[in-house]
């Protein structure tokens, strides 16, 4: 039993959800466009390169908890996050990508991040959204291997 004031330990039968089920977890949460939205978005990623890892982080009471959906590989990629109007997908180092498709509609003031916000209705271009993913994991493989010099 544990004593007054403090709290029992947590059981070690009981294993955490994956970040993989946690972001299933969230788009089920959703039910509805925005779901599904990034539900596609989420497939495109994972199409554009298989090593890309799924994680959630910065988890709070605004997010249930649950953390926001990122992308990762050699260095975050992408986060997913749902707002009422708008999925906004936000590329860490966006600003320094190629986009020729202007996939990017959204922070594009910043010198290094940009996003692309996705409204009901709305659709992504498949391939562009792919090679966007792809250009992404190549700089951020370079960047690693730049300071691994």
């Amino acid at each position: 039993m544990a004593e007054a004031g403090r709290r029992p330990a947590r059981r070690k039968d009981v294993s955490e959800p994956t970040a993989s089920e946690k972001i299933d977890a969230i788009i089920a949460r959703l039910g509805d466009w925005r779901g599904q939205t990034l539900s596609g978005l989420r497939a495109l990623i994972l199409e554009a390169d298989p090593a890309i890892e799924e994680t959630c982080k910065w988890a709070k009471a605004s997010n249930d908890m649950m953390g926001t959906p990122v992308w990762e590989r050699a260095g975050i990629i992408t986060t997913g996050e749902t707002y009422k109007t708008y999925v906004k997908l936000t590329f860490a180092h966006g600003a320094a990508l190629p986009d020729p498709s202007g996939l990017f509609n959204a922070s594009l003031g910043g010198g290094m991040r940009r996003a692309i916000d996705v409204r009901e209705g709305e659709a992504v271009d498949p391939d562009a959204f792919k090679a966007l993913i792809r250009a992404a994991v190549a700089r951020n493989l370079e960047a690693r291997a730049a300071k691994a010099r």
